[in-house]
């Protein structure tokens, strides 16, 4: 069944600021990347209700829940959002309770923050709460929206442990089971700064059907039916491994080196789109779009 909602999954940022400091108002394009690319503006826009959607800000992941939840309300009121709350959900009697479920049903978007993506799906999942936003995702036009650990745990299945720099090495990754907003593929996150293309590799060479989403920093991807589309600043790394011709994986010890042949590779930047279905991605500046037509004479 085709999903009526929407996803914004977000990398992280670097350095992104503070609303809390005093002069915001005047450095505004100094604080928040999300805010300066638009990543924030394109939730509300995609909302149901523009700037009068219900916005919950969930900061389970977080160890700061108390500084994190305030800094994203302030991000989107900034940007006109009016009903934006935070919803601070700490273990699984509160994701059961019956006012949280009421909460859920009513929001018209949910923004995971970062943190921790295994405190997130260890208190979260299974929870009535967890099955309230799973099924208006799939039925209403609504948004799940997640950056940093978020992002990680929308997906069937997510990384939580691995060495970016021996992660191609036979079991230095783990895995578990995600949110489940997406299926058939895995995500990581903070990508390109710290090094985690060879996590995404190990994950996708363990499963080729598994379609492996690296997400650098300021950057996300937009997903509605199944296309997904690039936002922010920085780059997308896709892995694609349904074409492996070869691998080594079952027949070296642990922790020994991985080999892998012909995996594919896509990179987008803004405004690319990388259809799930087909494996096929579109660059939307292309240097051979339109393609010249060569004269006859």
């Amino acid at each position: 069944m085709k999903s009526k909602g929407k996803l914004v999954i977000i990398g992280g940022a670097v350095n992104k600021g503070s609303f809390t400091e005093t002069n915001f108002d005047q450095n505004v394009e100094k604080n928040l990347n999300f805010f300066e690319r638009g990543i924030l503006r394109k939730i509300i826009d995609e909302s149901k209700l523009k700037e009068d959607s219900v916005i919950e800000v969930i900061t389970t992941a977080s160890q700061i829940p108390d500084i994190v939840g305030p800094e994203y309300k302030k991000a989107f009121e900034y940007l006109g959002a009016k009903n934006c709350n935070i919803l601070d959900i700490q273990n699984r009697e509160q994701a059961n309770s019956d006012a949280i479920v009421a909460r859920a049903n009513a929001a018209d978007v949910v923004m995971f923050t970062g943190g921790d993506q295994l405190r997130l799906t260890s208190i979260l999942g299974g929870t009535r709460f967890h099955d309230a936003i799973l099924t208006k995702y799939q039925t209403e036009d609504f948004i799940y929206a997640g950056t940093s650990a978020g992002a990680a745990a929308a997906s069937e299945n997510m990384i939580y442990q691995g060495s970016s720099s021996e992660a191609l090495l036979k079991g230095e990754i783990k895995t578990t089971q995600g949110l489940g907003f997406i299926e058939n593929a895995i995500i990581d996150t903070h990508f390109v700064q710290r090094g985690r293309i060879g996590r995404l590799f190990q994950a996708v060479v363990n499963n080729p059907r598994t379609l492996g989403i690296g997400l650098g920093e300021d950057t996300g991807l937009f997903i509605q039916d199944d296309i997904m589309t690039a936002i922010g600043s920085g780059l997308v790394i896709i892995v694609d491994g349904l074409q492996i011709k070869d691998t080594n994986l079952t027949n070296v010890e642990l922790g020994q080196p991985i080999s892998i042949k012909n995996l594919i590779v896509d990179v987008l930047s803004m405004n690319d789109t990388f259809d799930m279905k087909t494996r096929e991605m579109t660059i939307v500046n292309s240097q051979y779009n339109p393609i010249p037509q060569v004269s006859a004479e």
